[in-house]
């Protein structure tokens, strides 16, 4: 039998493990982590949303990133000390705005395919990972904000998206636990929320009845290509306390899937690849609604505040997922309070409940120039790659890991 590893357990080497399962191939999963969808994977925004398929690459956003440089809370921070991975992939970035509508529109393409395709396995693997199908309401507070945002949601439409314009009075109709007043919106009914850690490790459990091994704990130190396939070295990592004593060890496999997040940019290093996966940190918190005031003002309907660029997603009953802001500061995880306090007050200006209760978390996404997913493969004929999906690994990771395990299939046939 034809043996994969595939790099990485968060959502997408997970998702990637299930469809290569599914293909009958035995697979074997590599993190560093002890469990996963540890990292990334762990508490983003919870929104499945094709509506958010817009990509950055624009001169309103580059300047509006310099604007924002000297202000702590604004919503995209860029720490200008020199790094030239950093500076390299912002010079990708700015040369791929001429391409911004075209990817646009293929980015709400798979992410439409992902939403159903989702759906599909949630309801045959029984995942109870507090899904809502409730859609996405995003608001504007003024007319200039909104009059470019008609601009942006005709191109979503011509891409597929169902998403309509709404007034304050059916902004509040949408989701009465809004307390603010707004000058408009657009609501896309089709588009979804839910907790990525519970949908993770819940279709890892079910990939482990299709066979998957997982080696947790264990970091990959060097990758060898060779003709009959791909050698991956491999040591315990920091949290691995059990195997710290343990000499390296060295596993074979005929081919290799790189789902590796952020790290993807060190390990495409090892095979001469060029995978231009940046770090970009995001930040939220998760709002325990203990009382029963706070549950009922909580809402229920996903929100995206398009100015403070905030997303909410209702988690069950008894949580709400907050979450924001773009940070360009390297591999830096490090959680800062002036960070996480505007997505506290921003939660107090717009619902009536409690904030007493918000564990924070801070995240790295991976993003690529062209905020396009990497889902090919390497140079090497062994080699896979799914991995760049940025602030959308949620929303698109189960369509590529459909994508990359036929790409697999076609070139190592079972």
């Amino acid at each position: 039998m034809c043996h994969i590893a595939v790099v990485g357990a968060g959502i997408t080497g997970v998702t990637t493990a299930y469809e290569l399962a599914l293909l009958g191939y035995h697979v074997t999963v590599i993190d560093k982590h002890l469990y996963p969808a540890m990292e990334t994977s762990f508490a983003n925004g919870g929104q499945l949303s094709a509506c958010n398929a817009e990509v950055w690459n624009q001169k309103a956003t580059v300047l509006k990133g310099i604007k924002w440089m000297s202000q702590k809370s604004a919503p995209l921070l860029l720490n200008p000390s020199f790094s030239i991975h950093k500076y390299a992939w912002l010079m990708e970035f700015l040369g791929n705005i001429k391409h911004y509508k075209e990817n646009t529109q293929e980015t709400v393409r798979l992410a439409l395919l992902a939403r159903q395709r989702l759906f599909e396995i949630a309801e045959k693997e029984n995942i109870d990972f507090n899904l809502e199908k409730r859609g996405i309401l995003h608001f504007y507070h003024n007319q200039a904000d909104y009059d470019v945002a008609i601009g942006v949601n005709d191109m979503l439409c011509q891409g597929g998206l169902e998403r309509y314009a709404v007034s304050n009075d059916e902004i509040k109709q949408i989701e009465p636990a809004l307390t603010g007043d707004y000058y408009a919106g657009f609501y896309c009914p089709g588009d979804a929320t839910g907790d990525i850690h519970k949908f993770t490790t819940g279709l890892a459990e079910v990939t482990r009845k299709h066979g998957v091994n997982y080696r947790f704990g264990y970091e990959v130190t060097s990758i060898q290509h060779h003709q009959s396939g791909v050698s991956l070295a491999l040591k315990a990592s920091d949290e691995n306390m059990e195997g710290s004593d343990a000499e390296p060890t060295t596993l074979e496999f005929d081919a290799l899937v790189v789902c590796g997040g952020v790290g993807s940019y060190q390990l495409a290093e090892m095979l001469g690849d060029r995978v231009n996966v940046y770090p970009v940190k995001g930040y939220s918190i998760t709002v325990e609604l203990r009382d029963e005031a706070s549950k009922k003002h909580a809402p229920w309907v996903s929100l995206l505040d398009e100015s403070a660029k905030i997303v909410t997603s209702r988690l069950g009953a008894d949580r709400l997922r907050v979450a924001g802001t773009a940070e360009f500061n390297g591999y830096n995880r490090d959680i800062r309070s002036d960070r996480i306090q505007p997505l506290v007050d921003w939660v107090n200006r717009n619902f009536e409940l409690s904030t007493e209760f918000s564990v924070p978390w801070a995240g790295l996404r991976p993003m690529m120039p062209n905020m396009m997913p990497i889902v090919n493969r390497g140079k090497r004929e062994r080699v896979f790659y799914n991995t760049g999906h940025g602030h959308l690994g949620w929303t698109l990771s189960v369509a590529t890991a459909a994508m990359i395990s036929q790409q697999v299939a076609h070139s190592h046939p079972i």
